[in-house]
């Protein structure tokens, strides 16, 4: 098949080149094939200059790096430099005569990169190619673990390939090793969370995991505009705790949407079967106005079975965080509920950590309050996966203002970029393990002071020492008229006084 390969261009598919250049791996290919894929977030060009050049979302690279205008050159550069990108590479082998790939193959038998292409053909496409299995050859690597987060993997003998994909055909998200991945894994927040809670006495660190569980659990509903009842908000919260205990399955999926709807009379608990999406209504037609098309109701098993099947995969090889990120962000990209997606997401995540024993022991990281305090990202890291593949969905609205899809999709929750999932959630869970563990600890010490002073000046219940630190920290420190009229008239103004500048003692640290 001959295909035409784009020139120098200043432009590319809207997105503008620091400088003129030649398009090159998956962004060439994706362009010369037409194909149905989102484009890498980071695109690989040949620059004139004999200078590597990295601005915004352009790699450019030198004029001796330029490959052969031919599928093999591009696809050889493509694995070379930019790592497996798996949606790209289904949709090029659904398009590339079967014969291609073969002749691709049989030129260089012995090739690492002619192996490999041909390894990752026969597992996306599970269809075997006309070649006799490999009798020479060393074993090479199917993804690169410089460039992308592997698993140890296993010999294919056909191939002479170590299959290090951390999924299977059925699921498998890659995460790119930037940069900022990398610092992260230096870190060893693991170890980092384990010291802060030493360092705090274990009641303190007790009380801290109570107040920290029941923060969390009230905001993963706030992130969905909810307001459920305190019954509710504790019994999400208890189901949180026990986060890690249970192996992940479908019954365990369906079990905690159970616990998130309750007895909602109004949504049907259960897998999909209808279409789905997120976004709002037209007012006037009752159109949907899409952000997000969920998975096809009938790819829904198929892709949880993979899912679920990838978390097993990845147990003990992969870092919790990342195998956190990709689990719950994958899962609430499927949206294979009607509703209880997010929460359930954002519960896998505490699940994978907690499995791990991420967590300091006894205490689940409040995630979601984070990703609360940090919602603008955490809505930009989603939508920019949305975004990505809404161009490449047909849908129609359907009588009862939902969605049908009208082509196959599953492909584009089974292989995506996880990288920018990895960033944000490592993002988080520095954060909790940095400010938002010590910081409550803390609080929690100084409020132990605060009542203690307040309680050997006057025997008062504890709930009413809370009630007045409610009043002073909402009120600059100093006791408002109506509190000193309504529940504390009993007090003196010495000892008002008093209690305002203890307050000011413990917390103006």
């Amino acid at each position: 098949m001959n295909k035409h390969f784009s020139g120098l261009v200043t432009v590319f598919h809207g997105y503008v080149l620091p400088e003129e250049g030649i398009p090159a791996g998956y962004a060439a290919l994706i362009d010369a094939f037409h194909l149905p894929a989102p484009f890498p977030r980071i695109k690989m060009a040949i620059g004139l200059k004999h200078k590597i050049i990295r601005e915004g979302e352009w790699h450019f690279l030198t004029p001796r790096h330029q490959p052969n205008q031919t599928l093999k050159g591009h696809l050889e550069f493509a694995l070379k430099y930019e790592g497996v990108d798996l949606c790209v590479l289904k949709k090029l082998f659904e398009v590339v005569d079967i014969h291609e790939i073969e002749a691709i193959v049989r030129e260089s038998m012995t090739g690492s990169y002619a192996r490999r292409i041909w390894f990752l053909y026969e597992w996306l496409m599970r269809t075997p190619l006309d070649i006799p299995d490999a009798k020479r050859g060393n074993y090479v690597l199917a993804v690169d673990p410089l460039q992308q987060i592997t698993v140890k993997g296993e010999n294919s003998k056909r191939h002479r390939v170590v299959n290090n994909l951390p999924g299977i055909p059925d699921f498998c998200p890659l995460i790119t090793r930037t940069e900022s991945i990398n610092t992260f894994l230096e870190m060893d927040l693991k170890k980092k969370a384990l010291q802060v809670a030493s360092e705090i006495p274990k009641d303190v660190v007790a009380r801290a995991a109570a107040f920290l569980l029941l923060k969390d659990s009230k905001s993963s509903f706030a992130i969905e505009n909810e307001t459920p009842s305190h019954d509710r908000i504790v019994r999400w919260g208890n189901a949180i705790r026990e986060a890690g205990k249970r192996p992940l399955s479908k019954d365990e999926l369906i079990r905690l949407q159970h616990i998130v709807i309750g007895n909602s009379r109004f949504v049907k608990i259960g897998f999909r079967t209808e279409g789905g999406f997120i976004g709002e209504h037209d007012r006037d037609s009752g159109i949907p106005i899409v952000e997000h098309v969920s998975a096809r109701s009938e790819d829904i098993d198929s892709l949880i079975t993979g899912l679920i099947a990838y978390n097993q995969r990845v147990a003990h090889e992969l870092d919790p965080v990342s195998a956190a990120a990709t689990v719950a962000f994958g899962f609430v990209n499927i949206h294979p509920f009607s509703d209880g997606n997010g929460r359930i997401h954002r519960y896998l995540i505490h699940h994978i950590l907690a499995e791990h024993a991420y967590n300091p022991p006894g205490m689940i990281f409040p995630v979601s309050s984070t990703m609360l305090q940090r919602i603008d990202e955490y809505a930009s890291v989603l939508r920019g996966y949305s975004e990505s593949i809404l161009p490449f969905i047909r849908w129609e609205p359907t009588e009862d203002y939902n969605v049908r899809v009208l082509n196959d999709t599953a492909d584009y929750y089974r292989y995506f970029d996880a990288t920018p999932f990895v960033e944000f959630l490592y993002r988080c869970v520095q954060q909790t393990i940095e400010h938002d563990l010590p910081e409550e600890a803390i609080f929690l010490m100084h409020y132990d002071q605060f009542r203690n002073r307040v309680q050997n000046t006057i025997e008062m219940p504890d709930r009413t020492v809370f009630l007045l630190y409610r009043f002073l920290s909402q009120n600059g420190g100093k006791l408002p008229k109506r509190a000193r009229e309504g529940e504390f008239a009993d007090v003196s103004d010495d000892e008002i006084e008093l209690f305002e500048h203890v307050y000011d003692q413990v917390f103006a640290q």
